[in-house]
């Protein structure tokens, strides 16, 4: 597999510990992470290995949790969404207005005392990852997931 590895226990720790230390939020699962070399971390099911994966040119596998940057965790949206409903922490509840802000890819006005990484929120829905700066929430929604009309 060109530039991605399975992470031995001691990888997966340092992803959950950082789950734990950002946002409270105890992560237990069955299945494999694969980080590649930038940073990106993904999940798969367990039943990968049973595959020679050494044969195939694989560029990504199974689900995109995040990218992990000095030591913090950046969720995806999808990431969000597992994580999310156990965090304790760091979630930063959005109204409507500015739920349609968040989707259209715009940094959004913060007040809020949060710091680093946080799960954006609306109602149930969990929205995706953002970065708490001095007075904004930096958007990272991917341009191709953008919605122009909410």
């Amino acid at each position: 597999m060109q530039n991605m590895k399975i992470l031995n226990k001691k990888g997966v720790k340092h992803i959950l510990d950082a789950i734990e230390k950002q946002w409270g939020a105890g992560f237990d699962t069955g299945n494999a992470f694969f980080q590649k070399e930038n940073g990106k971390i993904y999940l798969m099911n367990r039943g990968f290995s049973r595959i020679d994966a050494d044969k195939l040119r694989i560029n990504s596998l199974g689900l995109y949790l995040g990218e992990m940057k000095d030591g913090e965790l950046r969720l995806s949206i999808e990431g969000s969404q597992i994580i999310g409903p156990d965090a304790k922490k760091n979630v930063l509840e959005l109204n409507e207005a500015e739920t349609k802000e968040w989707m259209r890819g715009t940094d959004l006005e913060n007040e809020s005392e949060m710091k680093g990484f946080v799960i954006m929120k609306n109602n149930e829905d969990f929205l995706g990852c953002g970065k708490v700066t001095q007075k904004k929430v930096l958007n990272f929604v991917n341009k191709a997931r953008r919605v122009e009309i909410f």
